[in-house]
């Protein structure tokens, strides 16, 4: 399915790059930066095909925005609604609210859940900075809306330092998706707190957990340094930020992980060829 929300950043074009590639096994899904939630919205509820599924979600992001809007998702659809049926797709409304992205949001706050999911849909490229000033019907996203609230049910929603919440959460059936701000590009997220710093930190974090990671990057010299020994993967898409500037600019996208990421895909790909024998009278 796909996510109510797009953010800067978002994996919607990279879902079936990465998704493919997370471990064979894992019990706990943990999203460590979770933006727009493409990835969570996108992967299947259970980690393990043709089996009973009581997998445990996490999604957490920073931005007490974004963690706020997902709670009021949940919890409050029908209210979230009902105050954006008639929001007003304007600069001077959107200059009105910008202020929010500056605030701390406190959880089941409807009001400011509704005016930041304004802010993010009538800005340009979801950046919550600049009015957009192009059509949209707000109305059309009421539907994701509703199919998200049934999808997040039983999602614990998180706002936490990362390093928090991977000591927290970390165990030997924890899996953890990290998609954190780019090398070099954590200006362009607001209200996250995240610096130049804090790549390092996340790599000490995350090297001696119990579980598995993939973490999400761009392709640089510096984290493929800093990230040594660890398995990769690389692949272009699309660069979101410089759309504005420079359109159809594609850079280099690198997957990270402590497991072999190849082999959900060699187990998928032993799996077709038995059905395929299978069907042909061949077993």
């Amino acid at each position: 399915m796909n996510s109510f929300m797009s953010w800067i950043g978002g994996k919607k074009s990279s879902r079936d790059i990465i998704i493919p590639r997370f471990p064979l096994y894992y019990e706990k899904y943990i999203e460590v930066f979770g933006g727009g939630g493409w990835i969570l919205f996108g992967k299947p509820q259970c980690s393990r095909e043709r089996e009973p599924c009581n997998d445990f979600e996490v999604f957490n992001d920073a931005n007490s925005n974004i963690s706020n809007l997902y709670f009021c998702v949940r919890e409050h659809s029908a209210e979230l609604i009902e105050r954006l049926k008639f929001v007003l797709n304007c600069r001077e409304d959107f200059d009105r609210i910008k202020h929010i992205i500056s605030e701390k949001a406190e959880i089941g706050d409807v009001k400011r859940a509704a005016e930041f999911y304004q802010l993010i849909r009538y800005s340009y490229a979801s950046s919550c900075d600049s009015f957009g000033g192009k059509p949209h019907s707000m109305w059309g996203n009421f539907p994701l809306i509703e199919q998200a609230s049934r999808r997040l049910q039983k999602v614990v929603i998180e706002n936490k330092d990362f390093e928090k919440l991977i000591s927290a959460q970390d165990s030997e059936v924890s899996f953890f998706y990290c998609d954190p701000p780019y090398f070099s590009t954590e200006g362009y997220y607001n209200n996250v707190g995240f610096k130049t710093e804090d790549h390092e930190r996340l790599r000490d974090s995350l090297k001696d957990i119990s579980g598995k990671f993939l973490v999400s990057y761009n392709d640089c010299p510096e984290i493929r340094e800093l990230y040594y020994g660890y398995e990769m993967y690389s692949y272009e898409r699309l660069n979101n930020i410089r759309q504005r500037f420079d359109g159809g600019s594609m850079f280099g996208e690198l997957l990270i992980a402590n497991y072999d990421l190849n082999e959900r895909l060699n187990i998928n790909q032993q799996i077709s060829l038995y059905d395929l024998e299978d069907n042909n009278g061949n077993v």
